[in-house]
C-alpha cells in the first residue's frame, strides 16, 4: 500500500499549481488547496498540515508532524528549503497581551491578529520542534537547531539556536557547488 496520494488524486485536490514528481502522505491534512503552489520534486510526510496562502518551490522537504499556517500573508519556502518534523510555521497568530480576546471563535473586533509573511529563502534549514513566528524572513542558507524559537529575521549563512534563535556560527557555502553539480547531472540526463 503506498501511503502518498498518486498524481491523480493530488492534480484532483485543485491545487493552484502542482509541479511534478510530488509525494504528500495521505495522512496529511490540505486545507483550501486552491492557495496553495507546490514546485517540482516536494515531499510532505505524515500528519503535516498546510493551510492558507503556500508557496513552496523545488525540491522541499517537510518532514512529519509539521504545520504550516499560512492564513492571508502567507508562507513562502524557497528552493532547496526544508522543515525536520514538529516544525510549526505561523504567518498569523493572535495578540497575547491580554489587551485583546484571542482564538478564531471570537469576532475580529475583539481581537488583534498579527500576521505577515513568512519567507525561507533558498538552502533554509530548520531543525525539529521549532517555532517560526509571522513576518520573519529566514536568509538564504540561514540554519536554524533544534527546538529554536524564530522570531526575527536572520542573516545569510548563518546557523542559530535557542529561544530566542540568536547566530552562533557562520555556515558553509559548500553546498552550492553541490547544487550546481546535482543541477548539471539533471540536465545532462534530461537530454
Amino acid at each position: 500500500m503506498n501511503s502518498f496520494y498518486t498524481q491523480e488524486e493530488l492534480k484532483s485536490m485543485g491545487f493552484k499549481v502542482l509541479g511534478k514528481n510530488v509525494l504528500i502522505s495521505k495522512k496529511s491534512s490540505i486545507y483550501n488547496p486552491e492557495n496553495i503552489i507546490i514546485g517540482n520534486n516536494v515531499r510532505i510526510d505524515d500528519f503535516c498540515i498546510l493551510s492558507g496562502k503556500i508557496e513552496l518551490g523545488n525540491y522541499i522537504h517537510i518532514a512529519a508532524h509539521s504545520s504550516l499556517y499560512g492564513g492571508t500573508a502567507g508562507i513562502v519556502m524557497k528552493d532547496f528549503s526544508g522543515i525536520s518534523s514538529r516544525v510549526v510555521i505561523y504567518s498569523v497568530t493572535d495578540d497575547y497581551s491580554g489587551e485583546y480576546l484571542t482564538n478564531p471563535t471570537v469576532p475580529n473586533q475583539y481581537r488583534n491578529v498579527i500576521s505577515g509573511q513568512v519567507t525561507l529563502e533558498k538552502h533554509v534549514l530548520v531543525g525539529a520542534n521549532s517555532v517560526i513566528l509571522p513576518n520573519v524572513t529566514l536568509r538564504e542558507g540561514s540554519a536554524f537547531g533544534s527546538c529554536s524559537l524564530v522570531s526575527k529575521d536572520s542573516k545569510p549563512w548563518t546557523v542559530n539556536v535557542g529561544i530566542p534563535a540568536t547566530y552562533r556560527k557562520d555556515r558553509s557555502r559548500r553546498l552550492l557547488e553541490l547544487e550546481n553539480q546535482f543541477l548539471k547531472e539533471l540536465e545532462l540526463n534530461n537530454d
